[in-house]
């Protein structure tokens, strides 16, 4: 019933203090952009962000909300907060989840349903985008060469002090 959605979700994000989820959307029957707070209780540093993620989105106050949010978005965010509650900084958060996101080789894709598949499939886009560094990309360092003042990288080479071949 995309159709005749009443909300559509524009953001969403994290809040650590008090440990809330953050939903911009847009309520199309008023033509409005509002921010709706959900509360997270009962989230510590050792719970299962899947499942948090799967309960949020199931929850009967947020459900309509949350039709545009993905799983896998509900995910990070938990993730983050859990992250935050070990005491680690948002960019190792970060870091792991994208770690953790990555694809299980001995999983069996056959066996997964549709949903599944295509959350796997845009993992592996979004990690094959991440790999494939593209030459304006500023992290991309085009063919490097190093210079070394001659008599430093001698001395940085540690020679073998027995062989006197000229060099």
């Amino acid at each position: 019933a995309s159709a005749t959605m009443t909300f559509s979700a524009q953001k969403c994000g994290i809040c650590f203090q008090p440990p809330s989820i953050i939903l911009i959307y847009r309520d199309n029957s008023q033509d409005k952009t509002r921010q709706r707070i959900m509360p997270i209780r009962n989230f510590s540093r050792f719970s299962d962000c899947r499942r948090a993620a799967e309960q949020l989105k199931n929850n009967p106050r947020h459900k309509a909300y949350l039709e545009g949010v993905s799983l896998h978005q509900l995910q990070k965010l938990y993730s983050l907060l859990r992250g935050h509650l070990e005491g680690q900084s948002l960019a190792e958060s970060l870091e792991r989840f994208q770690q953790e996101e990555t694809i299980d080789p001995e999983e069996d894709m056959n066996k997964l349903d549709d949903k599944e598949l295509a959350r796997r499939k845009s993992i592996m886009d979004e990690l094959f985008e991440k790999n494939r560094k593209k030459k304006d990309d500023p992290d991309f360092i085009y063919n490097v060469e190093v210079e070394f003042p001659q008599d430093e990288q001698l001395e940085s080479c540690g020679w073998d002090v027995e062989s006197d071949e000229e060099i």
